[in-house]
């Protein structure tokens, strides 16, 4: 009986003898572990042809055992031989003699049979190299085309990517320039500003604006113009919002402002409209500075006397004369060292 072990451990075309006695069909085409598959499939549905098999296996293979005798045994009988014919001679003279005598067959053989194992090697020397020579060209060929073949992959890839990110686009979001804010520049020693806000009294505060240098030497803006335009939260290490657009300047565009002349080269225009302060809502006070002292437009005046004698009824009573007669007219009071009362 068979075994897989044994079937394992055997060749295949001993596996192909036994698969022949036992009338496999096919088994030239099948591979060795079908081989043994098949075998003990026959073994499980006929044991005893299996067993028929074996014993003529088994019977067959005693044959090749004589082959192993070797040519020098029968040599050393022969000398066995001669020592018996001739029994006088010393066997001390003789024995380094059987000894050279069984040492020269034992060489001869050697040298008989290491001659076609040398031949052999020499044969397939040549044929290795061939085919190790052929090996690094297939495989330089395959690497070549390997290598073209990669960037045409690759660029296909590209492109089907930036298809994909053509078509897919993400929504980018935008919270710059949202907010729009205004306030009244004041600049810094270092060139930067801040847009004060109304709400704190055009002090410093949480809400001012910073204004960059490059922004106020683009526009032209002085210290005192009033600023509209967008803002962005500030981002981390920033305190205060950042101007980042200007729309307006002092209520015009920044193209008709950033052409004006500076403050410092202007020429003076003197006053050439009389206010009338002797009409409306006039004062022996209003009457007689209409008569020695008139008040025109664009005019800088200062009262000056002693605490206690009417100077602040006095201002009151020409702003309310201003007020009655030139509605047109915009006033600003500056009260200095004064109480708010």
């Amino acid at each position: 009986m068979f075994e897989i072990s044994d079937l394992k451990a055997k060749k295949l075309p001993e596996l192909q003898e036994i698969a022949k006695g036992l009338n496999v069909p096919k088994f030239k085409s099948l591979k060795k572990l079908d081989l043994v598959y098949q075998i003990l499939d026959l073994q499980a549905s006929n044991p005893k042809a299996v067993a028929e098999t074996v014993t003529a296996t088994t019977n067959e293979k005693p044959a090749p055992k004589p082959r192993k005798a070797r040519a020098p045994r029968p040599k050393a009988t022969e000398t066995k031989s001669t020592e018996g014919d001739n029994p006088k001679k010393a066997p001390q003279k003789r024995e380094p003699r059987s000894k050279n005598d069984d040492s020269k067959p034992q060489e001869k053989p050697q040298k008989r049979d290491n001659k076609p194992r040398d031949n052999k090697p020499q044969d397939n020397k040549p044929q290795d190299n061939k085919s190790q020579g052929n090996t690094p060209q297939k495989n330089q060929n395959n690497r070549r085309s390997n290598q073209h073949n990669k960037p045409h992959h690759d660029k296909k890839n590209s492109n089907f990517d930036k298809d994909l990110r053509n078509r897919y686009k993400e929504p980018e979001f935008e919270f710059d320039s949202i907010i729009e804010s205004e306030g009244v520049l004041d600049i810094m020693q270092d060139g930067y500003g801040f847009l004060r806000s109304s709400d704190y009294n055009y002090l410093s505060s949480p809400d001012d604006i910073y204004v960059s240098q490059s922004q106020i030497r683009l526009f032209g803006l002085k210290s005192g113009d009033t600023v509209l335009g967008n803002i962005r939260p500030p981002k981390e290490g920033e305190k205060y919002f950042p101007l980042i657009k200007v729309n307006k300047i002092n209520g015009l565009d920044p193209q008709v402002v950033r052409d004006r002349v500076a403050f410092e080269h202007l020429t003076p225009l003197f006053p050439k409209e009389k206010f009338k302060l002797a009409e409306k809502q006039s004062t022996i006070s209003t009457r007689i500075m209409d008569l020695f002292s008139p008040i025109g437009k664009g005019q800088r005046g200062m009262i000056v006397s002693q605490p206690k004698t009417g100077k602040t009824m006095l201002l009151k009573d020409i702003a309310n004369a201003i007020a009655a007669n030139h509605p047109e007219v915009y006033q600003i009071i500056l009260l200095i060292d004064e109480r708010p009362e």
